[in-house]
């Protein structure tokens, strides 16, 4: 098999992720770069990425790079490709195109225009026939991607976003994409923590994506198994017994990882996710295999059986939320939960906002940086144990009254003697840390 000049895409900050996957992958000359990373590799290597990546976007197969400096220009480098080794006469395609900073070409549609007739016209010439354009699933997907004067011709070989695992209802709103929950799981050492057969629990689970996105990585379950469409399935170079032959390992695989999945389990106070996250489940062929209660964050707790694991999860955002007083308390209650019942448990969150991150009053590592859509969020790692604990500095005149409240009581109810409230604040001032200290 001849090697490839391949490139997978990925959202911002994942980069460096999905760089150490494909080295798993059996990638070779990696390199990664903003929202994506370079890589060599045979037909066998681009297949087994798609099928098993958890991390990329889409998968470009680099067909030719030239320079455009003109309209014209952009037809011609098109043209230099025989289509006819990639395309049947009277097949079907699709064009994505993206430029930026381009003097000669700015509008992306007239682009994806122009690339089209270069085709279209070439196939006509020879063949006295014309592809069709096909926008869902087409034969195959080209790329072009125009920085500058340097454009890059790729095939797509994805089809559709490799996020798109094919387990989700897509009537079913979610608040966060597949391969940011899975690195989010990789950052947080949830593979190696299955491994030691540690238990995986989501508070606030939502439709169940993190759950989900847990199971598949603990189980070995490729997370490309559940689509029936890829961009090379209509490729004249397809290779059908190399993709045959990938797919058998992958379902072998599966089978013997579900055996031996550790606990895995849900809470969310509200039916109506509980139910959109048993869908996804079932959907993703995992029935019976995790478990899900309808239970608030205030009563989080694991049972005595399930050996200390990974506690992640998604909670809302003030963004999402809408009330901040009402998303302070709810951060709160998460870390009075973490407190109280997860003692030598690792704990992990996506916050957007630091500040939350304080509401917890449990010391982090250095926070690290995600991006969900556009939104700027920290994913904070914690270690609960007595040592990392603090009491958040309240910013307001009830949470102040409150707290010294609740010291008092407890000084009385301990030692008999009374706590002033200048002591207090001068405490809480004190053992308020740096976020990721």
């Amino acid at each position: 098999m001849p090697n490839y000049q391949l490139f997978a895409t990925t959202p911002k900050a994942m980069e460096d992720i999905l760089a150490d996957e494909l080295r798993t992958l059996g990638a070779g000359n990696v390199k990664s770069t903003i929202a994506g990373v370079y890589f060599e590799g045979d037909l066998a290597t681009a297949y087994r990425v798609c099928l098993w990546s958890r991390i990329a976007n889409r998968i470009l197969l680099q067909l030719s790079t030239f320079k455009v400096t003109s309209q014209d220009d952009l037809y011609q480098g098109v043209q230099k490709i025989d289509w006819f080794e990639h395309l049947k006469p009277e097949g079907s395609f699709a064009v994505t195109f993206n430029a930026k900073n381009s003097q000669a070409i700015n509008n992306t549609h007239f682009g994806a225009l122009k690339t089209k007739d270069a085709i279209v016209d070439q196939m006509r010439g020879k063949f006295q026939k014309r592809p069709n354009i096909n926008t869902e699933q087409p034969d195959i997907r080209i790329n072009v991607n125009l920085n500058g004067e340097t454009a890059v011709l790729s095939l797509d070989l994805s089809g559709e976003s490799l996020h798109r695992r094919g387990y989700r209802d897509t009537t079913i709103k979610a608040p966060i994409k597949e391969n940011l929950a899975a690195a989010l799981l990789i950052r947080s050492k949830w593979p190696e923590t299955a491994k030691q057969s540690g238990t995986l629990i989501d508070p606030m689970c939502g439709s169940g994506t993190l759950l989900v996105e847990g199971a598949m990585i603990a189980a070995d379950y490729a997370p490309g198994l559940l689509r029936d469409y890829y961009g090379f399935m209509g490729w004249k170079k397809h290779d059908a017994e190399c993709w045959k032959a990938l797919l058998f390992e992958a379902l072998q695989r599966k089978t013997t990882g579900i055996k031996c999945l550790p606990t895995i389990v849900g809470f969310d106070k509200d039916r109506h996710n509980i139910n959109a996250a048993l869908t996804h489940i079932a959907n993703v062929g995992l029935h019976g295999k995790i478990h899900l209660e309808c239970r608030d964050i205030a009563d989080a707790a694991p049972a005595k059986s399930w050996k200390p694991g990974l506690v992640i999860c998604n909670p809302p955002y003030g963004e999402r939320l809408g009330d901040e007083q009402e998303t302070t308390e709810l951060y709160k209650k998460f870390g009075d939960s973490l407190k109280a019942h997860f003692n030598h448990w690792q704990a992990a969150m996506i916050i957007s906002n630091h500040e939350l991150g304080f509401r917890l009053g449990i010391r982090s590592q250095k926070p690290v940086t995600f991006y969900n859509g556009a939104l700027d969020c920290k994913l904070l790692r914690m270690t609960i144990e007595d040592a990392a604990f603090f009491i958040p500095k309240p910013k307001t005149t009830e949470e102040r009254i409150t707290l010294v409240s609740e010291a008092a009581t407890a000084q009385q109810d301990n030692k008999g003697s009374e706590l002033s409230e200048e002591s207090l604040i001068s405490k809480d001032i004190s053992n308020e840390p740096e976020l990721g200290m």
